[in-house]
């Protein structure tokens, strides 16, 4: 695959594994660091479920996901790299979010989150935060060039 889609793969996933090491090397279970008092603070979890708690106590069945999500784009391959470049990295940045969430699920059981927005009740980490604004993009992107292949056939 090429460098659109591995070089944010790789940053991403390095990016989630450093922040996830300093966390878990500087931080208890459920201590918590205001950045921003009161708007953002840095909060030790571990989230045995999905983004935002979903499906709690199903890391095996998460860990199943990130493999099939990976296996996917190795058997895509060729669909990916036929994709608009910006597409592509968006691609790389999803794959290398389920690739850090998933390393935690097989090397501890659960999922280091610590970003913590006190505008609302979820704490999360950048493999999620990754994984949902390119997912975003993502749709942008496609649906974008939907409407233009549609004019163009006009």
């Amino acid at each position: 695959m090429g460098t659109r889609i591995w070089i944010p793969l790789a940053a991403v996933f390095f990016a989630d594994r450093a922040a996830k090491y300093w966390v878990r090397g500087h931080m208890e279970i459920g201590d918590s660091i205001p950045v921003i008092p009161g708007f953002f603070h840095l909060t030790y979890i571990l989230n045995p479920g999905a983004a935002f708690g979903f499906l709690p106590e199903q890391s095996w069945f998460f860990a199943a996901v990130g493999f099939a999500a990976l296996g996917a784009l190795i058997i895509f391959r060729r669909q990916v790299m036929a994709l608009p470049a910006a597409a592509g990295c968006c691609v790389g940045l999803i794959a290398g979010g389920a690739a850090g969430n998933l390393f935690d699920r097989l090397t501890i059981g659960e999922v280091v989150d610590f970003l913590d927005f006190r505008i609302w009740s979820y704490i999360f980490n950048l493999a999620d935060s990754a994984i949902v604004v390119s997912g975003i993009l993502l749709c942008f992107i496609v649906l974008r060039e939907e409407k233009r292949q549609a004019g163009a056939e006009k």
